[in-house]
C-alpha cells in the first residue's frame, strides 16, 4: 500500500508495507531495559483457584497480567502532565499521530563526568522548519540498548539550551533513545523537560517527549514521516510504538 503526501509544497510517496519500527518491546524478564531503579516488568498468567491462564499448563486461554512502568520499562510518550501538579494526560495532548520527522545521530560530549547533547550539535544537524519531530539516536549505537539496565549509570542527557533550541525551531515531538532527556540525578530540576515544554511560562500542552526508543543502525539519518501512536492510557505517559516511513520525493 502506497500513499502520496504533500508537505511544505512538496509531494512524497511512502510505502506503508515498509515500516521502520523504532520502539522497544516489553518483556517480562531481566532482558527488558530498566531505568529509575525499578525491577524487571512482570508478565504472569492469572491464577484463580485451580485455574491458570496458560494453555501449556492446562488453561483454556493465555490470560496474563502485566506489571510495568511506562517511564522505566519501555518506549513511552509523555506530555507536560509528567511534571505538573495538576493532571494533564497524554490522550488530551496528542490527538493527531502522523508527522514529518528528521532522524539525527549525535555522539554526546563529555564534560566533568557527564555526557551531554549540546545546542551546537543539534544546530549542525537540524534547522528551523525542517520537521515537526526530531528523533535523536545517540552514538555509539549498540544493540545492547535493547536490554540495558540504566539505573545508576548517569546516562547522557540534553542540555537545557539544546531543548530550548528545538522548541524555538518549532519541534513539537522529541524522541530520544535514552530513559530521559534529563540527567539521571538532577535534584528534580528537569531542565530539558521544562525548556522543551516551555513550562510554566507559556506551556506547550500539545508537545510530547518520547523516550527509550531504539533506532537500528541500518536506518540512515535523514527525513522521514513518523507515525507516533501511544496506547490509550489516561495517564501522563503511555507505552508507544513510533514507526518511521522513508519517503520518496516526486
Amino acid at each position: 500500500m502506497q500513499a502520496i503526501l504533500r508537505h511544505n509544497q512538496t509531494n512524497y510517496t511512502i510505502d506503508f508495507s515498509k515500516p521502520l519500527d523504532i520502539s522497544l518491546s516489553l518483556r517480562g524478564d531481566d532482558k527488558n531495559p530498566v531505568a529509575w531503579y525499578l525491577k524487571a516488568p512482570r508478565i504472569q498468567p492469572v491464577q484463580e483457584g485451580n485455574w491458570v491462564g496458560k494453555v501449556s499448563k492446562g488453561g483454556s486461554v493465555n490470560f496474563n497480567n502485566i506489571y510495568f512502568n511506562p517511564h522505566g520499562h519501555t518506549t513511552h510518550t509523555e506530555c507536560v502532565g509528567h511534571i505538573t501538579s495538576e493532571y494533564h494526560g497524554i490522550n488530551e495532548s496528542l490527538k493527531t499521530f502522523f508527522f514529518s520527522a528528521k532522524l539525527i545521530s549525535v555522539e554526546p560530549v563529555k564534560s566533568d563526568g557527564d555526557e551531554m547533547i549540546t545546542k551546537e550539535q543539534l544546530k549542525a544537524h537540524f534547522r528551523e522548519g525542517e520537521a515537526q519531530a526530531v528523533v535523536i539516536r545517540t552514538l555509539p549505537n549498540s544493540i545492547a540498548k535493547r536490554s540495558k539496565h540504566y539505573s545508576h549509570t548517569n546516562w547522557p542527557y540534553l542540555q537545557e539550551e539544546a531543548a530550548v533550541y528545538l522548541r524555538e525551531c518549532g519541534v513539537q515531538h522529541l524522541l530520544i533513545d535514552l530513559p530521559s532527556v534529563d540527567r539521571e540525578e538532577d535534584g528534580g530540576k528537569l531542565l530539558a523537560h521544562k525548556a522543551f515544554w516551555n513550562y510554566p511560562k507559556n506551556t506547550r500542552f500539545e508537545a510530547t517527549i518520547t523516550e527509550l526508543v531504539y533506532v537500528p543502525s541500518r536506518i540512515e539519518d535523514g527525513f522521514y514521516f513518523l507515525n507516533l501512536q501511544p496506547a490509550s492510557f489516561e495517564n501522563d505517559a503511555a507505552p508507544s510504538r513510533p514507526v518511521l516511513y522513508k519517503p520518496e520525493q516526486i
